[in-house]
Formats: C-alpha cells, sequence, structure tokens
C-alpha cells in the first residue's frame, strides 16, 4: 500500500451517468471525497444509485459526465496502469465454484499478476485473514453463504488494493458472518485503505462508518460525519393525544402521521422546541398521553429527506 498523500485518495466531481433509453438519469452531479483510512457509507434504498456509482468505480461503466479521480488522476488512467489498487467484492459470487477454497486463491493471486514467494505469502494472509485455513479443500460451491462471501472478500485483498469497494456484501448471510464481514471492513480501513460500502441496512453504515452520504434518486442528498448529519437535521417530536391534526401542528414544522390515529410526528422548524407545541395543545384542551423529543437518528433522517421507507 501507498503511503498517505495529501488531500482525498478518491474524488467524484459532478458524476452524471444515464442508461440507454432510461427515463431518469441514475447519478446526477454526485461529488464525493474519500481519503486513505476512512469508510464512506453509501446509503440508500434499493434504486437509489448505489450499484450505479460502484460499477463506474470498478471499471464496469465509463464516465459520461463529471470526473473520477485517485490521488488526482483520472481513473481511467489509474486503472490502466495499476488496476490492483481498486477491489471489488461483489454480492454475488466472484469465484469458480468448482474449485477449492485454495485453487480460486490461487488462480485469483496468479491472474493479478502474483508470483513465486509474493503469492504464497499472499494466498497465506489473505486465507488468514478471512479465516478460512480450515475450508482450505473444500469445493467452494460447497460452501456456506457467510464463507462464500469471506471467500469473496479474501480474493478481493490478494493484491492489497487501496481503494475497497463493497456492494451489499452481507445480503443473505448468518449474524455471525455479517459481524465478521463488518470488522473485517473496518479493519481495512484501520490498515489504511479507503473503503466505499454501499447498503441499504441502517445497522451496518452506523456499525462501520467513519462518513455517510445518503443517496436516492442518483443524487447526493446528505454527505458528512453520522454526528454530523444528525447534528444538523431537524429536532423530532413525537406525540400520542386525541384530537390532534395535520393542520392544528403545520405551524410549528413538517407533520407526519404516526402509526396509530393518535399518533403523529413534527419535524419541528428551526429555533422550535417542544415547548410552544405543547403550551398551545395544552390552551386548546387537548391532553397529550405521550411526548417523545430529540434530534432524528439515521433513520428518521433518511426518512425525512426521502419520505419513504429504506426498505422498499
Amino acid at each position: 500500500m501507498q503511503p498517505a498523500l495529501d488531500g482525498p485518495m478518491l474524488e467524484l466531481q459532478q458524476l452524471g451517468y444515464r442508461y440507454p433509453h432510461a427515463d431518469a438519469a441514475a447519478l446526477t452531479d454526485v461529488s464525493l471525497a474519500v481519503p486513505r483510512g476512512c469508510v464512506l457509507g453509501l446509503l440508500g434504498p434499493n434504486g437509489a444509485g448505489k450499484t450505479t456509482l460502484i460499477s463506474h468505480l470498478s471499471g464496469a461503466l465509463a464516465v459520461q459526465s463529471g470526473q473520477i479521480r485517485i490521488d488526482g488522476q483520472a481513473l481511467k488512467q489509474v486503472r490502466a496502469k495499476t488496476p490492483t489498487r481498486i477491489a471489488v467484492a461483489p454480492q454475488e459470487q466472484a469465484f469458480y465454484p468448482m474449485l477449492t477454497v485454495a485453487e480460486n486463491l490461487a488462480c485469483f493471486a496468479a491472474a493479478g499478476g502474483l508470483s513465486g514467494a509474493r503469492k504464497k505469502s499472499r494466498i497465506a494472509s489473505c486465507t488468514q485473514f478471512a479465516q478460512l485455513e480450515q475450508f482450505a479443500g473444500v469445493r467452494a460451491d460447497r460452501l456456506s453463504g457467510g464463507l462464500k462471501r469471506r471467500l469473496n472478500l479474501a480474493i478481493a485483498l490478494l493484491p492489497e488494493p487501496e481503494l475497497m469497494l463493497f456492494d451489499e456484501p452481507t445480503v443473505g448471510v448468518d449474524p455471525q458472518s455479517r459481524a465478521f464481514i463488518l470488522d473485517a471492513i473496518k479493519s481495512l480501513a484501520q490498515a489504511g485503505a479507503a473503503v466505499i460500502y454501499a447498503s441499504h441496512y441502517m445497522e451496518e453504515i452506523e456499525a462501520i462508518a467513519d462518513r455517510v452520504a445518503i443517496l436516492d434518486h442518483g443524487r447526493v442528498l446528505r454527505e458528512g460525519s453520522l454526528d454530523d448529519l444528525l447534528s444538523r437535521s431537524a429536532m423530532l417530536l413525537t406525540l400520542a393525544a386525541d384530537g390532534l391534526d395535520a393542520q392544528m401542528l403545520s405551524r410549528f414544522g413538517t407533520v407526519e402521521a404516526g402509526e396509530g390515529a393518535a399518533h403523529w410526528r413534527i419535524h419541528l422548524n428551526a429555533d422550535t422546541g417542544p415547548g410552544p407545541v405543547l403550551a398551545a395543545l395544552e390552551a386548546s384542551g387537548i391532553v397529550v398521553r405521550h411526548a417523545e423529543f430529540g434530534r432524528h437518528d439515521l433513520e428518521q433522517l433518511f426518512m425525512a429527506l426521502t419520505h419513504r421507507s429504506l426498505r422498499d
């Protein structure tokens, strides 16, 4: 891995992309920066543009508009000169099912230009990192879902990439494998790699990301550290009381109906606390049975930005 340089390793500037015959762009003016040692969590529902973005970085899609740079150089030039600086661990199986774990690693190491003692060392290191030692002689198609993901990870790490791309790598795996994969990804960043982790699982982003970019309809809605994102979001007041309606509450902020007929959420206007709301309700003779006040969590922030569920 190369020593750290000044500025971000990866820069995206106003990246745009439209698939042929599509009614709308898949990406529009996407600008992001990722330094070494950082996990950027790319968060959004299915169809938000996460996979399109990952496909650009992996070289599967050519840039239509905007720029992608690695340490100041155009991505196309970097991939042509040193393609192993960037690695992808995809959702799908990225190995040969009929080969064993050891045979897959040997095959992909050779394909990546490794040979001799260096090849042997990297295979051993990646096997150990993914904790696949006891499965080295097992055919890949006979591995569990979690072990297949770990084999994907081991293969991706063979050339010691500087930029790691993960596109929904924990879909369909058991909880233990999920925890292992998340810890492993975090450790890669701590060792100096830049990591982009695309997911629609809120808890995963919260667990490993240093920075978060919320993407929907191909646009970056918010980007920053989790603390920064939540500190800049509106305060949320949740109420349960009979006799409430949206019109009564709308002067205090953006109103949403809760799960029950008498439950409401108010995304309060700037500089508005719960006091004026509760005082107005009391003056109207409305008895509040339950009230909660605080900042959004990440899912609430996403809902406030997109007005829809993360998992639809």
